[in-house]
């Protein structure tokens, strides 16, 4: 038996991630006792968010306000609901709730109660899937990536010191090496958890630990709250999941922008346990990844963050149409590039637009957020050149090439191609037709057009967009090529549950005693994003489903 049976827990919350972190401090915000069980170590607290470049949709903020943008409630709702294309009545039936108390919390109350915990964000609102090129259809009308000041670590800091306060009073016990393989179900009630205490381990946060069992256990309280996250390293999941008809063949590569532990284990144990288990093929994967020269995990990805002027070409040198552009949308790029038969694309641009455009997703890769360094980050973000991190993969990164010509460029870029070969007369006339459209200050382009829409913009005009030039030539030079490859991330389906986040049965009934919160929960309701997230809401989904959950199984308690 594992040593924490004799904690009378209230509640015991699986998982000590962002959600599992928020759940436990509403929990004991009311005075309740916390049993958090985590198949990690104690260095991992914060899970995936820890990693997160720390964005936040919000709606209506003093700093859009004061950058001069206009955005309302209501306004962040059609965006959302023209970029979730809800249409299944059952199991869009909780994700359509979720989706409007979200986007409320978003424009009343979620700053607020960050800034009361201690977080602050950056004065600069980045404009974040700029959407399909309809009014009413997918993407951000406006800017709403409110970035944090010190990134995910900052937001996993505001839960974790008052929930390891609470820990030192005595209302928060950690049981860490704790695998749960079952949720103890008696009389149609979830009354525990039990299963498998893997060896003891003091690996640094992010590595992947033995799942040596060492002995079992089990746990009992009133109230269980899972909160374990998504599928995105369990590539094998994703492929059983991947939903062909909509987004194309299956990856053949794919590269993780998670940790090995986010293997998605506790969504089976859960529908097991009887939960609805709903919209299992909606996933939110990037086309913009790197493998990372330094790897923290196994098959370590990194995404680039691209702003609008990059030149996207699919495998085999053909520009990819509109709206396919950097940053636009997501879902409809993956579906061009899986198209062509190949899983990777190219990028081409310039020395300049890798200087201003180029952000790396990930606290570790913005460290000068990170550290809130505020001269170190005016230094790196103002002066000229590449900040390190992007600097390191341009001399490091197995996907980027650099050369004098276009010539040059695609030769070295057919050196690491895994497909194709790339016809420089192909590639030449796309570039060419591209770069004559700048001889003026207007074009028929819409990529063009979209570059100067976003210059419009404050705030991507001073720190985000190159100024619109010609990809060769030599004054912002030298060129760059970039092999993008699929980049695996968020599960946007999952266990479906009502806005109390109790864990909802195939028949529409609450499961007694269970609840669900994070990413395993779609982060709220199943699936909250329909099949399109607007960024900045993951986190804010983990925030804002964990807060329901600590909340009302406080007052079940």
């Amino acid at each position: 038996m594992g040593s924490h049976s004799d904690f009378p827990a209230d509640a015991i919350v699986v998982g000590s991630g962002l959600a599992g972190l928020v759940a436990t401090y509403e929990l004991t915000k009311a005075g309740k006792k916390v049993l958090v069980v985590d198949q990690e170590n104690r260095n991992n607290l914060g899970g995936q968010a820890f990693w997160s470049l720390g964005g936040l949709f919000m709606v209506d903020t003093p700093e859009q306000r004061r950058l001069g943008i206009h955005d309302s409630e209501e306004l962040a709702l059609t965006d959302w609901m023209g970029s979730a294309g809800f249409d299944r009545d059952d199991e869009d039936y909780w994700g359509r709730q979720w989706a409007r108390a979200y986007v409320h919390f978003a424009a009343t109350e979620k700053r607020s109660y960050l800034h009361d915990l201690g977080l602050r964000i950056t004065p600069v609102v980045g404009w974040a899937e700029r959407g399909g090129g309809f009014a009413d259809g997918h993407g951000n009308s406006v800017p709403r990536f409110h970035l944090t000041w010190g990134t995910g670590p900052e937001v996993v800091r505001v839960f974790n010191e008052p929930v390891l306060d609470a820990e030192r009073r005595g209302l928060v016990r950690f049981a860490f090496r704790h695998r749960v393989d079952d949720l103890i179900v008696e009389k149609g009630a979830v009354v525990g958890v039990r299963g498998s205490v893997l060896e003891s381990t003091d690996a640094q946060r992010g590595v992947e630990t033995s799942r040596e069992v060492t002995g079992d256990f089990e746990f009992r309280a009133p109230q269980t709250i899972v909160t374990t996250g998504g599928i995105g390293h369990n590539h094998e999941l994703v492929r059983a999941n991947w939903p062909v008809d909509r987004l194309g063949p299956v990856p053949k590569h794919m590269i993780a922008g998670v940790p090995a532990y986010v293997d998605g284990r506790m969504l089976g144990i859960a529908e097991a346990a009887g939960a609805n288990l709903v919209n299992r093929d909606r996933m939110w994967h990037y086309t913009e990844g790197i493998h990372n020269w330094d790897p923290i995990w196994p098959d370590h990805a990194i995404r680039i963050i691209p702003g609008p002027s990059s030149l996207w070409l699919d495998a085999n040198g053909e520009r990819l149409a509109p709206p396919n552009f950097p940053g636009f949308d997501t879902n409809a790029t993956m579906k061009a590039i899986l198209a062509t038969g190949y899983d990777y694309s190219w990028f081409i641009l310039t020395q300049s637009i890798v200087e201003k455009e180029f952000a790396l997703s990930g606290s570790e890769q913005n460290p000068d957020i990170t550290e809130k360094d505020l001269k170190v980050t005016a230094k790196s973000r103002l002066a000229k050149g590449a900040p390190g991190p992007i600097k390191a993969f341009l001399e490091h990164g197995e996907d980027f090439v650099t050369a004098g010509s276009l010539a040059e460029l695609v030769t070295k870029m057919n050196a690491i191609s895994r497909g194709p070969a790339l016809d420089l007369t192909q590639v030449e006339r796309v570039v060419s037709a591209r770069d004559a459209q700048l001889d003026n200050k207007f074009s028929k382009d819409a990529q063009l057009m979209a570059m100067t829409n976003a210059r419009q913009y404050l705030g991507d005009k001073v720190v985000r967009v190159a100024k619109p030039h010609k990809l060769t030539d030599p004054k912002h030079g030298p060129m760059i090529a970039v092999r993008l490859n699929i980049l695996t991330r968020k599960t946007l389906g999952g266990i479906q549950t009502n806005l109390d986040s109790q864990v909802m049965n195939a028949d529409g009934k609450p499961v007694a005693g269970l609840y669900a919160a994070g990413e395993v929960a779609g982060f709220g309701g199943g699936g909250v994003h329909g099949y399109n997230a607007l960024e900045g809401t993951f986190l804010g989904g983990c925030i804002f489903s964990g807060r329901a959950a600590g909340r009302a199984a406080a007052r079940n308690a």
